[in-house]
């Protein structure tokens, strides 16, 4: 139906595309999405004259369309082939990245959400969570049926962001959270319970808080370590700073306490400091280094090859994470990635973390 509608004339020769050239003063997300779609759907009206010879560009700028509805209508039908869909992420973001969003959530493809808030820039994401009425959070109300920390991380990212999209209605009148509750979408426990949430109480709670407030409690051990890496990485960011090579820092020229070899594989359990390049150089030094050895408070250093490579592992996935729009406002996926490595591993990022900020 809309694809015949796209090739309807009127008596004067004008497609739909030329009527919207002559009414596109005002550019608006919607207007600009109905543009794509309509070059889309027949590319040679792009080309085609009505009764007066004018085309669809010549129309608007006769008419002063706006920059976007001008730009859109200059492409060839040749060029509007060969970009196709593209044209709508081009022109139309908004709309283009709302119904991308509205795909992931339905499809319960939360990686790719969150991949959309992790890489764009703000006010891209704003306009996409506030679009028609906050159609993303309603989405999320009307497929959350099965409970995941992704989920429920989304969840809380997109209100974060948006907090006044609790408030909008549809048509039916029904908010996000009266739609989680409806029993043809029948939303978990857990994303009804943040649905409720207020507005205000959003708006002035840091989103570690949040995350604390509404995760299980199982994942309660990982909320020091995320808050300092979240505070860590806006220091970074802000600052314009870069890391260096970190483990390389912290332990400087490594070497035997007895050979002085360059490359020792064990350290003295008790206190951390000394090391050694076998079993045979241990047991040589123990006598005189036990009168000055002292057990470490510092057990989080890095003491073996496999602490280094977790250190090595988060410097490169703070590097990624600095360089993002959104670093450091959320639960970015390379953050969660690191945090949910072994305790002990968590151990040691978060005594780094509060040392190098």
């Amino acid at each position: 139906m809309f694809m015949r509608n796209c090739g309807a004339v009127d008596e004067h020769g004008n497609f739909p595309t030329h009527c919207l050239a002559a009414k596109a003063q005002t550019h608006t997300h919607v207007l600009a999405y109905v543009c794509v779609v309509l070059v889309v759907f027949n590319k040679n009206t792009l080309a085609t004259r009505n009764k007066k010879g004018e085309t669809p560009l010549d129309i608007a700028r006769r008419s002063g369309a706006c920059a976007e509805i001008i730009g859109l209508l200059s492409h060839t039908p040749e060029e509007a082939d060969s970009l196709s869909w593209d044209m709508a992420r081009v022109y139309a973001p908004v709309c283009y990245w709302t119904s991308e969003m509205n795909v992931w959530i339905s499809r319960r493809s939360h990686t790719d959400a969150h991949k959309f808030l992790d890489e764009h820039d703000d006010e891209l994401v704003r306009e996409v969570l506030t679009i028609n009425h906050s159609e993303p959070i309603r989405q999320l109300a009307c497929h959350s049926q099965t409970y995941s920390d992704s989920l429920m991380f989304l969840a809380l990212r997109m209100i974060h962001r948006h907090p006044l999209s609790l408030t909008h209605r549809v048509k039916s009148g029904w908010t996000a959270s009266q739609l989680a509750e409806q029993p043809q979408f029948n939303a978990c426990k857990e994303i009804r319970k943040v649905l409720r949430l207020a507005p205000n109480y959003i708006s002035r709670t840091p989103f570690p808080t949040l995350l604390l407030h509404s995760l299980p409690t199982k994942h309660h051990e990982i909320y020091g370590p995320y808050n300092t890496v979240c505070q860590f990485i806006k220091h970074m960011k802000y600052d314009k700073a870069e890391l260096t090579d970190l483990p390389s820092v912290l332990n400087p020229a490594r070497k035997c306490d007895v050979c002085s070899s360059s490359h020792p594989t064990k350290s003295c359990s008790r206190c951390k400091h000394t090391f050694y390049c076998s079993p045979s150089c241990q047991k040589l030094a123990w006598k005189k280094h036990k009168k000055k050895c002292t057990p470490s408070h510092t057990t989080c250093l890095p003491t073996t090859e496999a602490d280094l490579r977790t250190l090595h592992k988060g410097v490169a996935l703070l590097n990624m994470c600095i360089q993002r729009p959104g670093a450091g406002d959320g639960p970015t996926s390379v953050v969660l990635e690191f945090l949910g490595l072994e305790r002990r591993d968590q151990c040691i990022w978060n005594c780094q973390c509060v040392q190098w900020a």
